[in-house]
C-alpha cells in the first residue's frame, strides 16, 4: 500500500481576543495602550495571520494624531506586517507572509495587534532570507522608494543624491538606487554618517559639515528631508537634472504640508529640469519586486530597534523626534 499523505501540522486553538494596541482619542504616543480585542474568524474570502512583527511609520503618527482621512477612534494603528497564516485556505496554512494595507485599504484594522485578518488577494509570501522583524520593516518605505526611484529614472552611471538617507525611505532609496547603477551620495547628519555608509553609499555627506550640492551638480536628487527650498535644490541639479520630493515634510516636522510639491508640479513644464513627487501606492508587483531585490542580496533593512508591542509609545516618540536610524519595529 501507498504511503498514506502526511496530515497537515495541528495549529493551536486560537482565542477569541487578543492584545492590540488601540487609541480612543487623537493626540500623541501618549494617547496609545494595549486592549484585549475581539477580533473574530476570518470569512471564505480572507485569511488569519497571526502577526510577529510590525514597524512604526509616520504615517501611524498621521493617524493617530487624526492627520488621516477616514480615521475616526477608537483604531487600531499600523499598515506594515509580516506573520504566519493560522486560518484559512489550507494551502496557506503555516505560510510566512508580510504585506500592507493594500490600494484598498485591505486590512480592516490596524497591524499593531496579535492578529489580523487579510483577504487572500492581499496575502504574499514574506521574502525568505528575511527575519520577521526585518520583514516587517520594508512594505510601506520600500514601496515608497522604489517607486521614487522608478519615477526619477535612475540609470546606471547617473550621479544620485538622496537626502534624508538615514530614514526608513531614504535608507530604501539609496541600496535600490546602487542596485541600479547609480553613483550614490547619502545626506545624513553627524550620527548617520556610519549607517549610510554601510548602506552601499559612494559618498556620505554630513549636513552639519558642510554642503552636499558642492558635490554636484546631480543628475536625480531624491529629498527625503524636507528642508531645503526649490531653488536650493534646483542649483544642485543639472540642467536637464531630476528632482522627485518624497513625503509632505516641507521644514523637517513629521506633520508638515505638501506646498513645496505642488509649486514643485507647477513649474516642472516650464524649466529644463524634471521637478516631480512621489506618494506612495501599496502596488503588489512592487512589493514582488522588492522581494526580488532582497533575496538578490541587493537591498537589506535598516532596523534600529525593536520595541514590545507594550513600548509602542516609546518607538512613536522616537520617531517623533527625528533621531530614527533606519526602521523602528514591533515585536508582537
Amino acid at each position: 500500500m501507498p504511503d498514506a499523505p502526511l496530515a497537515a501540522p495541528a495549529l493551536p486553538s486560537l482565542p477569541l481576543r487578543a492584545h492590540a494596541l488601540r487609541f480612543d482619542a487623537f493626540g500623541g504616543p501618549e494617547v496609545l495602550h494595549l486592549a484585549e480585542m475581539p477580533y473574530g474568524e476570518p470569512d471564505f474570502r480572507e485569511a488569519l495571520v497571526a502577526v510577529q512583527a510590525a514597524s512604526v511609520n509616520p504615517s501611524d503618527v498621521k493617524n493617530v494624531a487624526g492627520r488621516m482621512r477616514q480615521t475616526v477612534p477608537p483604531r487600531t494603528p499600523g499598515r506594515d506586517y509580516a506573520g504566519v497564516v493560522v486560518a484559512g485556505p489550507a494551502e496557506w496554512l503555516g505560510a510566512e507572509v508580510w504585506g500592507t494595507g493594500g490600494d484598498q485599504g485591505y486590512l480592516r484594522d490596524g497591524s499593531h495587534a496579535r492578529y489580523l485578518r487579510v483577504p487572500l488577494e492581499a496575502l504574499r509570501r514574506k521574502p525568505a532570507n528575511l527575519s520577521f522583524e526585518q520583514a516587517a520593516a520594508v512594505p510601506i518605505s520600500g514601496l515608497t522608494a522604489i517607486q521614487a526611484v522608478r519615477k526619477a529614472k535612475v540609470q546606471a552611471g547617473q550621479s544620485v543624491a538622496v537626502l534624508g538617507a538615514s530614514g526608513g525611505v531614504g535608507s530604501y532609496v539609496v541600496q535600490i538606487a546602487k542596485a541600479a547603477g547609480a553613483e550614490v551620495t547619502g545626506v545624513s547628519s553627524t550620527a548617520k554618517v556610519d549607517l549610510v555608509g554601510g548602506l552601499g553609499a559612494d559618498h556620505v555627506v554630513d549636513y552639519t559639515q558642510r554642503d552636499y550640492a558642492e558635490d554636484g551638480p546631480y543628475d536625480v536628487i531624491l529629498d527625503i528631508g524636507g528642508s531645503r527650498t526649490l531653488g536650493e535644490l534646483r542649483r544642485a541639479l543639472t540642467p536637464k537634472g531630476r528632482l522627485i520630493i518624497v513625503g509632505g515634510e516641507t521644514d523637517g516636522r513629521w506633520l508638515g504640508g505638501f506646498d513645496r510639491q505642488f509649486r514643485a508640479g507647477l513649474l516642472s513644464p516650464f524649466v529644463g529640469q524634471t521637478l516631480g513627487q512621489v506618494a506612495s501606492l501599496e502596488k503588489a508587483e512592487d512589493l514582488v519586486a522588492l522581494t526580488e531585490l532582497i533575496e538578490a542580496g541587493q537591498v537589506t533593512p535598516a532596523v534600529e530597534r525593536t520595541y514590545p508591542l507594550a513600548e509602542a509609545a516609546a518607538a512613536m516618540a522616537h520617531l517623533i523626534a527625528g533621531q530614527a536610524r533606519g526602521k523602528l519595529v514591533l515585536h508582537i
